[in-house]
């Protein structure tokens, strides 16, 4: 897959601060819109990086660029950081770190161009989150509220939607699955789901009863991975058309514990307590 996807998303202002980053023309700027070889390979740069996050930038640099821009940088910093790592922590439990070596694995899951724009879009697309009430049919008039960083919530959709949208809402769920395990784990932990919830979610993912005793039980970021993975996979099969986006919807959802460990640590090192704060909403604002 070509990763052409960064023109749709990268601004004219945005090409202008790769360009100076890198001591580029500003009349190659508008070359560089239809060369998605070329502005990967400047999202990798490391001068590109120090622009975006590095101290020169004194706090005010990401004022100047889209929050894809700054996603998609630190999306490509992992890959050098995992090229240079022999593990990386894994929470044990509330504000507990395990090391665990399978940097080898992380390494290979971002080793793939389609791979690293995922994430690059699943966290740009977080930014704006959307959010409502709807009517529930039959018997007296009732509404309920959903929110697309509420996975309860927004599972909730599915009775009430029809056919040709559940695809689309399957992908959504797999995606807060994966932004809430990967980008806030911590408060995936404090928060888990309530038995009640956490049989919603059961009973609107279908899964087979005989695994829901189990499931009931599990960790907060367990459940997140196996829910994820299935919602992942339930947009891919009731998809009327395959895509070449799609199918890499269905890579993560094989690979859904790598994803969430590269956020892992995009959020521990780059996206948490930095710049991009102001763009990504925090669980259980809205």
């Amino acid at each position: 897959m070509e990763v052409s996807g960064y023109a749709d998303y990268l601004t004219e202002a945005d090409l202008r601060a790769v360009a100076r980053a890198v001591g580029l023309s500003e009349a190659s700027v508008s070359g560089l819109a239809g060369d998605p070889l070329a502005v990967e390979g400047l999202l990798a740069d490391p001068r590109v990086f120090e622009a975006v996050f590095g101290p020169s930038a004194d706090g005010h640099g990401l004022v100047f660029v889209s929050p894809f821009l700054a996603f998609g940088v630190a999306v490509h910093r992992a890959v050098a950081d995992l090229a240079a790592m022999d593990y990386l922590p894994e929470r044990s439990g509330l504000r507990q770190r395990v090391p665990v070596f399978d940097t080898p694995e992380l390494r290979d899951f971002l080793g793939s161009a389609a791979r690293r724009l995922f994430l690059a879009e699943l966290l740009a697309s977080f930014t704006r989150v959307a959010s409502g009430r709807y009517r529930l049919a039959g018997g007296r008039p009732r509404t309920r509220r959903f929110s697309e960083l509420d996975p309860v919530r927004l599972a909730g959709l599915i009775e009430v939607s029809p056919e040709e949208s559940r695809p689309g809402l399957y992908r959504r769920l797999g995606d807060v699955s994966l932004f809430l395990a990967g980008v806030f784990p911590d408060y995936s932990a404090m928060h888990a789901f309530g038995p009640v919830d956490v049989s919603r979610l059961l009973r609107a993912a279908r899964v087979p009863v005989g695994e829901r005793d189990e499931l009931s039980v599990a960790p907060a970021l367990d459940l997140l991975e196996y829910l994820g993975a299935r919602w992942y996979r339930a947009a891919l099969a009731t998809a009327p058309v395959r895509t070449e986006r799609l199918d890499v919807v269905g890579e993560v959802a094989e690979r859904f514990r790598q994803a969430r460990r590269v956020l892992n640590h995009l959020a521990d090192r780059y996206l948490v307590g930095s710049g991009t704060d102001g763009w990504l909403p925090q669980p259980g604002t809205s």
